[in-house]
C-alpha cells in the first residue's frame, strides 16, 4: 500500500493538473467575455445616440441632418435613424441573450474561485497542515463546481488520468520552475543519426 507521502505527492500532482486546466479555461474565455461585454455596451450606446437626436432636437434636428446630407425629405432622416436604432438594439439583445444562456460571467467567476481554492489546498497539503483524506474530500468538492472544465489534453495525470498501476505507484513531483521534467524510463532523447558522408 502506498504511504502517506506518496499519496500526498499524487494528490498534489492532480491538483496542479486541474489548476492548469482551470487557468487554460480562464485564459481562453476571459478575453472573449470581455469583448462581448464591451460590444454590448457599445451597441447600447449607439442605440441611445440614434434615438437621442430626434428625441431632444425634434424637427430642427431632422432639418439640419437633411441639409447636411442633402436629403430630399426629413422623413429619410427619421427612417434611417429608426433603422439604425432597430438594428443596433436587436444585435445588442441577441448578444446579451447569448451571454446569459452560456452563463459566461458565472462560469468565469466559478473558475476563478476554484483556482484560488485549489491554490490554497495545494499549499496546505504541501506544508503538511492537512491530512490526505481531508485534501481528497476538498479536492472533489472544488472540482465539482467546474464540471464544464476538462483536463488539459495530453496530460497523463489528474482527474480522469490513469489509475495507479501498482501499490506505491505515484506520479513524480513536478519539476522546479524553469526546469524540464526528466523523460519517462525508456523514452530518453536520442539524437538523430549523423548524415552520411559526402562522396
Amino acid at each position: 500500500m502506498a504511504d502517506d507521502s506518496d499519496l500526498r505527492r499524487d494528490l498534489l500532482r492532480r491538483i496542479e493538473a486541474r489548476r492548469a486546466a482551470v487557468q487554460a479555461f480562464l485564459r481562453a474565455n476571459r478575453p472573449r467575455t470581455r469583448r462581448r461585454a464591451n460590444l454590448i455596451i457599445l451597441l447600447t450606446a449607439i442605440s441611445a445616440i440614434a434615438t437621442a437626436g430626434p428625441a431632444l432636437g425634434g424637427q430642427p434636428f431632422a432639418e439640419n441632418v437633411q441639409n447636411l446630407f442633402g436629403l430630399q425629405s426629413d422623413s429619410y432622416v427619421w427612417r434611417i435613424l429608426c433603422l439604425v436604432a432597430l438594428l443596433v438594439s436587436v444585435s445588442g439583445a441577441v448578444l446579451t441573450n447569448i451571454s446569459k444562456s452560456q452563463d459566461d460571467v458565472g462560469r468565469l467567476g466559478a473558475a476563478e474561485a476554484v483556482n484560488a481554492e485549489l491554490d490554497g489546498l495545494s499549499s496546505l497539503l504541501e506544508y503538511g497542515h492537512m491530512s490526505v483524506d481531508d485534501g481528497v474530500k476538498l479536492y472533489q468538492q472544488y472540482i465539482a463546481k467546474v464540471p464544464f472544465i476538462e483536463d488539459v489534453p495530453g496530460e497523463g495525470f489528474g482527474y480522469g488520468g490513469p489509475p495507479p498501476q501498482r501499490a506505491g505507484y505515484y506520479t513524480p513531483a513536478p519539476p522546479a520552475p524553469g526546469r524540464y521534467a526528466p523523460p519517462p524510463p525508456g523514452q530518453a532523447y536520442r539524437p538523430p543519426p549523423p548524415p552520411p558522408p559526402r562522396r
